[in-house]
């Protein structure tokens, strides 16, 4: 009580600094918490699951009475009851939610009275989420054929029997429509109990029935997923422990007719939909265009991200898009439809267009992913994009063989505006290459601007450290270790290597971020992936994206900026603008000219150091706040050493020639007396030149139809590709029976027609 009496609780407060503790997170590693933190400002386990909602998370370090009445609010307004465990841990149960990222909650120990802990809750994408936080279905095709001819039996389905805390189960199935007038406030999206398939059956984590056709209104659901949860809710009971399946096609419980002539039922529902897009504003006007080719798609990581339903990585189960083998997605949402675009590519790298395949990119008028501020359609993630593009699909594609109604709404993009990202990069000790090619290397000690971008409202920032030997002394030479960036009001993301140096350590507005259960997060004007420990991928709106990736124990961080930058970038990677003479210029406007004049660079590179009104870094321990808050942002007193005399003794110098070739490794070798090092630079320098090679930019001339009562040979496009015309019997080609592609984007020869029965001569 002295501490609340003194005004030193946490109580309320998280996230704040007190007069004589702190309830920000950075207090756990400076040790000035306020003793009651950890009963306040309160960490889960697990922190994510489903947006669908019933994943039981604990309360880690609180406690609570046996007698305590728990009530978990989400976003201030959606509410759950937990519970309190044997063992005086308190529980929660995550909402259904209409969003994806991490969601603020409160708890309350008086059934509502007060909410006095925070803390906050990833909500992710059922298709981005863990398989192990899901149930499964079997034989997801047969699923989704149901009722269709030769499909039918029973339907299995599993999950993991530790994530429903209850001996008997109820199995219900829930469905998702969306009401009101498209694009009007009316327009809304909800979830709704529909009827359960099993009740009171054990928990054994396999559940098999024969499915019926549901009457009506039941039928009319035509979206969703499965349910399993405890017997002792009252059926259809919102927000309580449960597993669900991933959402999907109800084929298995729409109405008789359906069943009787299942192509006939969905060309009916085609035209219908062909109808309606007629109504909807058009879309595809305001979505990015396509990469042109595979490399292109997959090095352009700040604007196209892998789509989890044609990924290479995982052996290319392309449901949607046969003949494909890798699909990718745009990231962000088109601004005012919040429409998406995927591209997909076969196994030579070229692009797959619908008006050549069924398995060509589609455009989707409601992103997959969803979009900020989410909850209302056509941003609901993964829900609008069921019912306006996945559905229509089953509808004209799968279940009848209509696609030219889909594909003549959603056609695909070809590459004819895609303009490639300029990539700068940072690795080793540090070398840096600007946007626009000029290698230098830059060893000063301090925080600096990596690149700014005043217009784009952009700011990327380094912190760079002295290497230690391995035996713990210190060299004259120095690596990044942290970089922190914001676009506009975003999150501000650092990444940052760990303690020890074998992982990247993420923070978010200075708090630690775990990747452990999911690897995609949604966050405020920004979004992170990190598969892995040692490879970080940060995206904004603008379409601009960092990567870093820890080798060898240093951190390379790659810039990849889109065209809209071009002319607005200042700092350590120089002016994109296609210009080398101009990337050495100080922050107060001199330029560098000779970039062999290492004294000159260094200058350079010492007039970006930031200062700490305008410092996006964490200084959460005494090491940061001494060497880096409350000391010059650049070290004048730290001087390199900028060149190494081959010493013909030294045994590392052989090995060292013999392994390292490309951009500062021999340097980084012997300076740092690490082979490791070296190499790691030298994996660093050949992965950027792969980079900036697969981001060249190619001629595309467009898609060339054949000509009317004819067909054509060849499905490529870009400069150099070859297409053949020819006419059906009966019919006598007239114009150019062959086109090649020009470096001008335009296509040889005349143009080709078919006229019917007529001698050529």
């Amino acid at each position: 009580m002295v501490l609340k009496v003194l005004g030193q609780s946490c109580e309320g407060k998280c996230g704040g600094k007190l007069e004589s503790c702190s309830c920000h997170a950075t207090c756990v590693s400076l040790d000035n918490c306020c003793a009651d933190y950890g009963e306040y400002c309160v960490d889960v386990t697990p922190y994510s699951g489903s947006i669908f909602g019933g994943t039981d998370f604990i309360v880690l370090k609180a406690t609570f009475n046996e007698s305590s009445q728990i009530i978990c609010r989400f976003n201030d307004e959606i509410k759950t009851v937990g519970y309190v465990d044997t063992d005086s841990r308190g529980h929660c149960i995550s909402p259904l939610l209409y969003e994806t990222g991490l969601v603020p909650f409160q708890i309350s120990t008086d059934n509502g009275t007060t909410f006095s802990r925070h803390g906050a809750w990833l909500s992710v994408h059922p298709g981005k989420l863990d398989p192990s936080f899901k149930a499964t279905i079997i034989n997801a095709t047969q699923w989704q054929y149901y009722g269709t001819p030769k499909v039918g039996g029973p339907l299995d389905m599993t999950w993991n029997t530790s994530q429903v805390r209850a001996e008997k189960v109820n199995i219900e199935l829930w469905g998702y429509m969306e009401k009101g007038d498209p694009y009007s406030e009316s327009w809304q999206g909800k979830w709704e109990y529909l009827y359960s398939l099993g009740r009171d059956q054990p928990n054994s984590g396999a559940f098999r029935f024969v499915p019926k056709t549901a009457g009506k209104p039941f039928s009319d659901w035509e979206v969703g997923c499965l349910r399993i949860s405890p017997s002792t809710h009252p059926d259809g009971t919102r927000n309580v422990q449960a597993v669900w399946t991933e959402d999907h096609a109800l084929a298995w419980h729409l109405e008789d007719k359906f069943r009787q002539d299942s192509a006939v039922w969905a060309l009916d529902k085609c035209k219908a939909w062909d109808q309606l897009e007629e109504t909807l504003p058009d879309f595809l006007s305001e979505i990015i265009d396509c990469p042109c080719t595979l490399a292109q798609a997959r090095a352009d990581t700040g604007r196209f991200h892998t789509d989890y339903g044609c990924d290479m990585e995982k052996g290319s189960v392309c449901t949607y898009h046969p003949g494909s083998v890798h699909c990718v997605r745009a990231i962000q949402a088109s601004p005012k439809f919040a429409a998406g675009q995927q591209c997909c590519y076969d196994h030579t790298g070229a692009q797959v267009l619908t008006d050549d395949s069924i398995g060509g990119s589609t455009p989707d008028r409601a992103h997959d992913w969803g979009s900020p501020p989410f909850v209302k359609p056509p941003r609901v993630p993964g829900f609008s994009h069921w019912l306006y593009d996945v559905l229509s699909f089953y509808y004209c594609c799968l279940w009848s063989d209509n696609c030219h109604y889909y594909f003549k709404r959603r056609p695909s993009s070809d590459c004819r505006t895609y303009q490639v990202p300029k990539a700068g990069v940072v690795f080793g000790d540090p070398h840096f290459i600007t946007f626009d090619g000029v290698s230098y290397s830059f060893n000063g000690k301090g925080e600096y601007t990596i690149m700014v971008s005043e217009s784009k409202e952009l700011t990327i920032q380094g912190r760079t450290e002295p290497v230690i030997l391995t035996n713990g002394s210190m060299v004259k030479a120095t690596k990044l270790s942290a970089v922190a960036m914001r676009e506009g009001t975003s999150d501000i993301i650092e990444v940052r290597l760990g303690n020890p140096q074998d992982h990247l350590q993420v923070l978010q507005n200075q708090t630690s971020l775990s990747f452990s259960e999911q690897s995609w997060m949604d966050l405020k004007g920004v979004f992170v992936f990190s598969p892995n420990p040692t490879n970080v991928t940060v995206m904004f709106p603008s379409g601009a994206g960092v990567e870093l990736r820890l080798r060898g124990g240093t951190m390379t961080t790659t810039v990849l900026l889109p065209e809209v930058f071009k002319d607005f970038t200042r700092g350590l990677l120089g002016k994109m603008n296609g210009d080398p003479k101009d990337d050495l210029v100080t922050s107060d406007g001199q330029t560098e000219s000779d970039q062999g004049n290492a004294e000159g660079l260094f200058n350079f590179g010492a007039s970006w150091a930031i200062l700490n009104e305008s410092t996006l870094f964490t200084y959460d321990s005494e090491h940061l706040l001494n060497s880096y808050l409350h000391a010059p942002k650049h070290d004048a007193s730290f001087r390199p050493v900028f060149s190494i005399p081959e010493d013909p003794n030294d045994p590392l110098g052989s090995q060292a020639s013999e392994l390292c070739s490309g951009e500062g490794s021999l340097y980084d070798t012997l300076m740092a007396r690490s082979l490791e090092m070296g190499n790691a630079t030298r994996v660093s320098f050949q992965s950027h030149r792969s980079v900036v090679e697969d981001l060249e930019p190619v001629v595309s001339c467009g898609w060339l139809s054949p000509p009317t009562n004819g067909k054509k040979e060849g499905t490529r496009y870009l400069q150099g590709a070859v297409v053949k015309l020819s006419c059906d019997s009966g019919y006598v080609l007239w114009g150019s029976e062959e086109h090649t592609c020009l470096g001008t984007g335009q296509w040889s020869g005349e143009t080709t027609t078919c006229v019917a029965g007529m001698d050529h001569s």
